[in-house]
This record gives C-alpha cells, sequence and structure tokens, in this order.
C-alpha cells in the first residue's frame, strides 16, 4: 500500500516507521513545518510538501494517515476521504461530536475505510486481554477500574493540548479518550454516568484532570481517571468478572514494562490462581494497528476501531462537556 503522513510530528514519526517496517511504500509527508516532512520524506524516500491538500490531490497515495493537532483531524480526514484515500486518522478524530461524525459520514459516502488511532487496542497486554474476556475465562463482567497519567513538562499549559480551540478540551479528551475508548471496548455503550473536570496545577482554560463514573444499560461500570498531574506517568486499566480479574499495567518507556496479570477465582476462593505476562519489548501497537487497517481494505470490513466506534466514544465526551454527566 502506498502511504501519505499529514502531520510529521512525534506520532507521525512512529506511523511512518511501522508503515516501512511493515514493507508498505511512504510516498509522501506533510507537515506545515517543512523540516520536519523533509525529515521523514528523506529518511522513507518520500516526496516532501506543506499543505494537506498534496496529499488530497495525489493519484498514487492508496492511505493517509492523520497526525496533527485535534483542531485538523477532522477536516484532512473527509477531505482525504473524499478524494479516494482511505484514512487512519488519530484519536479522537476530532475536537468534537460533530467533527468526527463528519469523518463517519464522509466513510460512509464514499466506500472509504476511515480508521481511528486508538492505538492502545492493539497493545499485547490489552490484546491478551480480549482474548481471555472472548473465551469467557473472566465470567460475566462487573466492572472497570482504569487510570492513566503523566506530568507534564515545563511551559505544558501553552501548548496546544491545554488550548480548547485547537484540542477541543482537556485531559478528558486527550487521555481521557483512550480510557473511554477501551471500557467501551470491553464494556459496550454507557447509558449514564457522573463526571469531575478539574484544573488543579495547571494555569490553563482546560481540565487536567478528569474523574468518570460510566454505566452500561446492564450495570456495568467503568470508574476512569485521566491526568496530566501524575509525577510518575502511569497506566493501569483493570477488568473485573465474577470469575476473575486481570489487572494491565504500563505501556513500556516511562510508563513501566507492559504486563497483565490474571487473577482466577478458585471454587473456595481466598488467594486465586495467578498468572503473568510481561512485554519487555518495544511497542508493538502502531504495526499491530496498521496491520488490522490493511487488512480491514483488503477484506472490505470495518476495522476495529473504526470512525463509528470514535463516534461513541465522542458522544460520551461531548456529553460530559456540556453538563449532561457532571
Amino acid at each position: 500500500m502506498r502511504f501519505a503522513i499529514v502531520g510529521c510530528g512525534l506520532i507521525g514519526q512512529k506511523r511512518a516507521a511501522a508503515i516501512s517496517r511493515l514493507g508498505h511504500l511512504m510516498v509522501l509527508a506533510v507537515d506545515r513545518k517543512i523540516d520536519r516532512a523533509v525529515e521523514i520524506a528523506g529518511t522513507f524516500g518520500a516526496r516532501a510538501a506543506t499543505d494537506f491538500n498534496a496529499a488530497v490531490e495525489a493519484a498514487d497515495i492508496d492511505v493517509v494517515v492523520v497526525a496533527t493537532p485535534h483542531r485538523k483531524l477532522s477536516e484532512i480526514a473527509t477531505a482525504c476521504l473524499y478524494s479516494g484515500k482511505h484514512v487512519l486518522v488519530e484519536k479522537p478524530g476530532g475536537r468534537n461530536l460533530a467533527e468526527v461524525t463528519a469523518v463517519k459520514d464522509a466513510a460512509d459516502a464514499t466506500g472509504r475505510v476511515a480508521k481511528v488511532g486508538y492505538n492502545h487496542r492493539f497493545h499485547p497486554a490489552v490484546l491478551k486481554a480480549r482474548e481471555i474476556v472472548d473465551r469467557g475465562e473472566l465470567g460475566p463482567l462487573m466492572f472497570i477500574r482504569g487510570r492513566y497519567g503523566h506530568g507534564g513538562r515545563p511551559g505544558y499549559e501553552q501548548e496546544w493540548r491545554l488550548k480548547r480551540s485547537k484540542s477541543g478540551g482537556g485531559q478528558l479528551i486527550d487521555q481521557g479518550s483512550h480510557l473511554i475508548d477501551l471500557a467501551r471496548w470491553f464494556l459496550g455503550e454507557f447509558t449514564d454516568g457522573h463526571a469531575a473536570l478539574r484544573t488543579f496545577f495547571w494555569n490553563a482554560e482546560v481540565e487536567d484532570s478528569a474523574f468518570l463514573t460510566l454505566s452500561t444499560s446492564e450495570g456495568r461500570i467503568a470508574w476512569l481517571h485521566a491526568t496530566c498531574t501524575e509525577w510518575k506517568n502511569l497506566f493501569s486499566f483493570e477488568i473485573y468478572g465474577r470469575d476473575g480479574k486481570l489487572e494491565i499495567n504500563g505501556l513500556g518507556g516511562s510508563y513501566g514494562v507492559e504486563s497483565i496479570t490474571f487473577y482466577r477465582m478458585l471454587p473456595g476462593m481466598g488467594p486465586p490462581e495467578t498468572t503473568r505476562w510481561e512485554y519487555p519489548f518495544a511497542d508493538r501497537s502502531w504495526d499491530t494497528e496498521i496491520t488490522e487497517l490493511i487488512a480491514a481494505i483488503h477484506e472490505g470490513r470495518r476495522p476495529i476501531g473504526d470512525a463509528a466506534e470514535a463516534v461513541g466514544c465522542v458522544s460520551v465526551i461531548e456529553r460530559v462537556y456540556q453538563g449532561g454527566w457532571g
């Protein structure tokens, strides 16, 4: 497959490297900062440009990866879809429900694949959890407890992620969207909830901490916390069923070695049977997600984590921001 990358920052670089590792062709790198576009283009033998319309208009591109700040995600993704390209647009797909819905509508209208980059679904520990849950080894699911945090850096309040016009919000739509997406993947749609958004530390116009309690129509609960006031980077995601518990910790790098522990309840209860898997290698989620996208294109099906699922995730976020769950 022939790829273009629009947005050549850290995530765009990770995507380009994964595309190359998998044997696909980088054709075009686009960034408003020409030096960043030239760097990726030179590394992978692609052309460089500063205007995303170069990706829209190019006839030699099959898939466009959109890895810009939130405010441009929907505009670029929809333009590329309507030009006949498939798209992988980074999460959350837009700043609000209308922008993400526009991506879904463009995919529906054109028959192109629109995948949203919720790459946490493709971490090996999360995929292992999906296998265990799907085999019924946890029994009926009851609740999820998820925490995701980092500590920012000096001047973080001046960056685009804490500017409402550029991001659409704060930690709820940033790291919180990953937690909501994962919780929906395991528990289903949320129909009710309560949220508290706070700005504890950063002098910002949006929240630096989001606390959520979400429930499904069956009474399953997700208790989630996303923050950029976590002074030691943290990822923790626990899935509780009637017959056991799965505990995922770490994402590699500064978040610690990725692992999953299965605590299987015994008939007499007491201390559980415990099995642990660790994944001390480099983050493979980028490769696995691209592989899923390509498979969906070839097989003519919806990918795991498509634009329709992103609409469901951002629907929760929008309801919180509009005060429906507060």
